[in-house]
């Protein structure tokens, strides 16, 4: 027993240690308590005899926690890989710093048919594996703590375990281009990732059927039905297939934004806000070999701030101090050096609305500035998308955003003197305005 206490603790002191101080604690109350007792009344000593759910995605191997039982899912029996059956059942609990789902294995599967949704039950269980999401039970009992919590709560994640697909009236805020992969019999398919909003917040949302998403523009409001929930994902996540629809409507969606202030450590979120401050996009490469790139920034809203950071193509956007800048979907952590920082990843979306968009024809040269790529011709500046030398001489056929031009083609022009000239006299007719 006391071995199954120490796993509460094993990251803070030895086996030897622990022994002693339960040994300890028993002389000192006079034989009055049992060694299980005795090692609970150490480990509370050392701060870990219950932690919140928040705390659940800490170092030690064993943690002890109350929670709130928000959902639940009966018992059901299954077939394991040795050809046993088995039983598994589901809950959701939650505090007040978010929720985490316990799964009851086997004989503890029953447990599940004695509580209620809004009973209070105390938990000892581990993580299965290298995942944080859930817990495997070890041991359950009901307590007579209260627990007051709102679900769903910003940023904490679905209040149900169903998994009966819904329907969903939302915005689709981006669409990725189709991805390949192989089943599990060899065959090639494809599939789209997008990123949706409704009035409760954002999700990610999977097509295994690309015709679903490919021709929806980002920005349309459409009518979703059969949207599979996954549970096991961070944050609202649902998939489609070809039982589901994407109808276009016209129906009114608003996408709520977390204040900056309100970001946890932990969850999801879709923030807004002005970029104060910004580093250069920096390379790196990834564990499967390819190049990707990362850059930080700083927003700022309603005199809150908060940190981003941004990875792959995301990060290549076009920035400048004073954009006004929306990031969806991202998941927040503790920062490095303090504070919060919010990832805008994979399963995100961010982007720097415009007012407009209408095409545009311009020739100038490319200048490199902090973190941001612009083309000049003496009178006019544009931020511009893509990666070009410092110096070149550009033709650019595309769309004009706001103050940022998005090439479709781009045609070297050869820096004549005549053409130096014509920029420079341009350049001192603007300072002389």
């Amino acid at each position: 027993m006391t071995l199954f206490h120490y796993a509460l603790v094993d990251d803070l002191i030895t086996t030897e240690e622990f022994q002693r101080r339960v040994d300890e604690k028993i002389e000192e109350c006079g034989d009055l308590v049992d060694e299980p007792t005795a090692a609970m009344m150490v480990i509370g000593e050392l701060g870990r005899q219950h932690v919140k759910i928040k705390g659940l995605s800490g170092k030690s191997s064993l943690f002890s926690f109350f929670g709130k039982i928000v959902d639940k899912t009966e018992p059901k029996e299954f077939d394991r890989a040795d050809g046993e059956k088995g039983w598994v059942a589901t809950l959701l609990l939650g505090d007040e710093t978010g929720t985490t789902r316990v799964v009851l294995w086997d004989e503890k599967a029953g447990a599940a048919i004695d509580v209620a949704i809004g009973d209070v039950l105390e938990i000892i269980g581990r993580h299965p594996g290298k995942s944080t999401k859930e817990i495997y039970a070890l041991a359950i009992r009901q307590a007579s703590c209260e627990i007051n919590c709102t679900f769903p709560a910003p940023g904490a994640g679905p209040g149900s375990l169903s998994d009966e697909p819904v329907d969903l009236d939302a915005i689709v805020i981006s669409v990725n281009e189709p991805r390949s992969f192989t089943r599990r019999d060899g065959t090639a398919h494809e599939m789209v990732e997008a990123v949706i909003g409704d009035d409760k917040g954002s999700a990610r949302l999977i097509a295994w059927a690309p015709e679903l998403l490919c021709d929806i523009a980002p920005g349309t409001t459409v009518y979703i039905t059969g949207a599979k929930p996954n549970h096991k994902s961070e944050g609202r996540d649902y998939s489609l297939d070809e039982k589901s629809t994407v109808t276009i409507t016209d129906k009114v969606v608003s996408i709520p934004f977390t204040p900056l202030g309100s970001v946890s450590d932990q969850g999801t979120f879709s923030v807004k806000g002005l970029v104060k401050q910004m580093q250069q996009p920096r390379a790196f490469t990834t564990k499967n070999g390819a190049a990707s790139w990362v850059r930080n920034i700083l927003i700022s809203d309603e005199g809150e701030e908060l940190k981003l950071v941004i990875w792959g193509d995301f990060a290549l956007i076009p920035l400048k101090t004073g954009d006004r800048v929306e990031a969806y979907h991202a998941s927040a952590k503790p920062g490095r050096f303090g504070g919060i920082e919010l990832g805008v990843g994979r399963g995100s979306a961010f982007r720097v609305p415009d007012e407009s968009t209408q095409p545009i024809v311009f020739s100038g040269t490319i200048i490199h500035g902090p973190g941001c790529t612009f083309i000049d011709n003496g009178t006019d500046r544009y931020l511009i998308e893509g990666s070009f030398p410092h110096g070149t001489g550009l033709k650019v056929s595309g769309f004009l955003k706001g103050s940022r031009i998005i090439p479709e083609l781009a045609e070297p022009v050869i820096l004549t003197p005549d053409i130096v000239l014509s920029h420079l006299q341009r350049f001192n007719e603007s300072l002389n305005r």
